[in-house]
């Protein structure tokens, strides 16, 4: 569906399952012997009536595991990504699971060569995803789930309106062929578009079809909510998100064209979960494609095409100077503590 208002997405070419371009162009089987990281994407509506109670444990439980990555708790639930070794995983998924309302958290895995997080952080949030609106619920107000190996069947069908809930920078690396991009900066944008397309959006139809995606889950399935307290019922989210799309779905069958935008150091993810080949300008924290770092304005740990222009040069000294201080702290083996930019985390 298109409109002047609203971007619809096109083609994009399909990307090989386990393979990874090298530096000479030769492509590279990527195995799990090569990953041997365990990356758990994690997010469960349910009601904490304490979060203070539930934040030092559950840090402690992660910490003594030499378990790394974010969790955001709130009121309404639990939100994040963690990494670490298959045992270690374990252990926290399973003291997780333990926590009120917590026994089907919804989890994601995938692998990665080398940790992706620099410290372990657990974070008390007003909302585990931010829309703006206290009031939703998706505990008892969410739409309809669609599995990853029937979300083709759902889109595929010509009044079906398919929407990408993701921010716009995410979906510039990757999206499902037709999807509709809000071009939200952040979450939180999403019901004020919503309210301003909404009669170009349905067409006049009283029964409009609204299928909903974001990488994990978390962010469709709140979005569904807030539509359906809208006054829509036909309203289906992804379930798993992309994510689990990509890991169910061979790329024969794949709708999903591009990659997939991670919030961690993988930067961006491809079919079978496989490591991306974005990169990440750790200037203004935007994937980076091996197209933009070919131009003259992508310096490494500085600037990117996107940036460039909107930082001055004291702030790219800044930043020059920071890369050179990780870098040399890499080769010591320890962790430079600039080296990890906040990466940016509304679900």
């Amino acid at each position: 569906m298109t409109g002047a208002g609203l971007s619809v997405r096109g083609h994009m070419p399909a990307i090989g399952r386990g393979l990874r371009p090298a530096n000479q162009g030769i492509l590279i089987e990527v195995t799990d012997a090569l990953l041997p990281i365990r990356v758990v994407a994690l997010y469960r509506f349910t009601t904490f009536q304490d979060c203070e109670v539930v934040r030092g444990p559950l840090a402690l439980a992660c910490c003594s595991r030499e378990v790394k990555g974010t969790l955001l708790l709130a009121g309404e639930g639990i939100n994040g990504t963690i990494a670490g070794s298959d045992e270690a995983i374990d252990h926290v998924l399973a003291y997780i699971r333990a926590l009120p309302g917590c026994a089907d958290v919804e989890v994601k895995e995938s692998r990665a060569s080398t940790m992706p997080f620099y410290r372990m952080k657990v974070r008390i949030k007003r909302e585990i995803v931010t829309m703006g609106k206290p009031d939703i619920d998706p505990l008892t107000g969410a739409g309809h789930y669609v599995a990853p190996q029937d979300w083709n069947a759902l889109i595929d069908q010509p009044d079906t309106i398919l929407i990408d809930t993701r921010n716009d920078y995410e979906v510039a690396v990757g999206s499902f062929a037709g999807a509709i991009d809000p071009r939200t900066r952040t979450f939180r944008d999403f019901p004020a578009w919503f309210h301003r397309h909404r009669e170009e959006l349905l067409g006049g139809r009283r029964r409009p079809k609204i299928a909903m995606f974001c990488t994990g889950g978390i962010r469709c399935e709140k979005a569904t909510a807030f539509l359906k307290a809208e006054g829509l019922d036909d309203v289906y989210h992804l379930k798993g998100g992309i994510l689990a799309y990509l890991e169910a779905v061979t790329p024969e069958q794949s709708r999903w064209q591009g990659e997939c935008f991670v919030f961690d150091e993988r930067v961006t993810v491809t079919q079978g979960l496989r490591p991306g080949n974005h990169e990440l300008c750790r200037a203004c924290r935007m994937p980076v494609s091996a197209e933009q770092r070919a131009s003259p304005l992508y310096v490494i740990g500085v600037s990117c095409p996107a940036c460039h222009a909107e930082r001055s040069d004291e702030q790219r000294e800044g930043y020059a100077e920071r890369h050179r201080q990780t870098r040399l702290a890499k080769v010591r083996g320890t962790t430079h503590v600039g080296a990890a930019l906040p990466i940016r985390r509304d679900g």
